[in-house]
């Protein structure tokens, strides 16, 4: 009978299988929990903090250190206990509502509230914040979010509420805005929670939805457009003041100018008299003849004056006027005769 070289022989059942020296067993079991404890010690003593972020040692539940971004190692837990906080990131809360993705949901149990005048008015608001003290943030209030959320609640309902409707929703927003911001401010301090306010900004100061909202409306609405014609007539008024201003300032400028003008003629008038006067007074003779001499011109300006001596007793005549005309005759012949002799000259030189 052949048998085949790879068979295999068939097991026997009453075998049994290799026990284990108590030894081997024991290094196995002290191998399995020192790797156990390797692996908690190593997954407890190293922890990583993101750039956004600070984190917080605790040493038996007490406060110990903290730390910046990066890699860093503690005490395996129970020692020590790390927390970790989005300490340098700026966040945002919604007061009134919530966001999720594009859609807004409204949350009426935060936004509606009572004004001074007990009317009712809707407020959304959102808070910029960021966390300035670690130790505080994690030790003074357990849930902070919710407390900045009921703060910030709280302060808007404290600063609406001694308001009137109509000023609320009009022209004191801005103000009603900065009171909140510091009434916020105020509680955090107070209760030292580590929170920093940055910003607190309304999104909508109304009246709930209907007639009532309508009839606010056209309030507000008459309310911009008179402060639109008060805003126009102030501006015609800073436009029209100072031309009229310059307008008034040229003619006082041009009057004092023409004032001086006459008065320095005046007076340059009274010099040239009293210098005339002057030399009058030295001589009034030659003066009397100047002026009559002067006033002759100006009466006669085309006539003919001589002056002859009538102090003798005899008459003496002396016909200027037929001696100016023959003299005036004599000089027109003699331009005569120079023209003759020009002319013949010209026509010898042709010859």
């Amino acid at each position: 009978m052949n048998q085949d070289p790879n068979a295999q022989p068939a097991p026997n059942p009453n075998r049994k299988p290799p026990e284990l020296k108590p030894g081997t067993v024991k290094k196995m079991v002290i191998g399995i929990v020192a790797a156990v404890v390797l692996f908690y010690l190593g997954s407890t003593s190293f922890y990583t903090v993101q750039e956004q972020e600070r984190a917080a040692i605790l040493t038996f539940g007490k406060y110990d250190r903290e730390t910046s971004s990066g890699l860093h190692f503690k005490w395996p837990s129970p020692i020590q206990e790390v927390r970790i906080v989005p300490a340098e990131l700026t966040q945002h809360i919604t007061i009134g509502y919530r966001e999720n993705g594009n859609s807004v949901t409204p949350v009426d149990e935060e936004s509606m509230m009572i004004t001074g005048d007990e009317n009712i008015v809707s407020a959304d608001a959102v808070v910029t914040w960021k966390i300035s003290n670690i130790r505080n943030y994690l030790h003074n209030i357990s849930n902070p979010e919710q407390f900045l959320r009921n703060a910030t609640s709280a302060s808007i309902r404290s600063v609406i509420g001694s308001q009137k409707l109509d000023y609320a929703i009009t022209d004191g927003k801005t103000a009603i805005q900065d009171q909140v911001r510091e009434r916020l401010i105020e509680l955090q301090n107070k209760y030292e929670t580590g929170i920093q306010i940055i910003d607190l900004k309304f999104q909508d100061i109304e009246p709930p939805g209907g007639e009532v909202e309508d009839a606010f409306r056209a309030v507000t609405n008459a309310r911009e457009e008179k402060n639109t014609k008060i805003n126009n007539a102030a501006k015609y008024e800073n436009d029209r003041i100072p031309k009229a201003r310059g307008e008034a300032q040229a003619l006082i400028e041009k009057a004092e100018a023409e004032k001086k003008s006459r008065v320095l003629n005046a007076q340059g008038d009274v010099a040239k008299f009293n210098a005339i006067y002057a030399e009058y007074a030295k001589n009034p003779g030659v003066t009397e003849s100047r002026l009559i001499l002067e006033t002759l011109e100006k009466i006669l300006p085309n006539a003919q004056i001589f002056i002859t001596n009538s102090g003798s007793d005899t008459v003496n005549y002396l016909p200027l006027n037929e001696l100016l005309k023959g003299s005036g005759a004599s000089s027109t012949n003699s331009n005569n005769n120079n023209t003759g002799s020009n002319q013949q000259s010209q026509g010898g030189d042709g010859q």
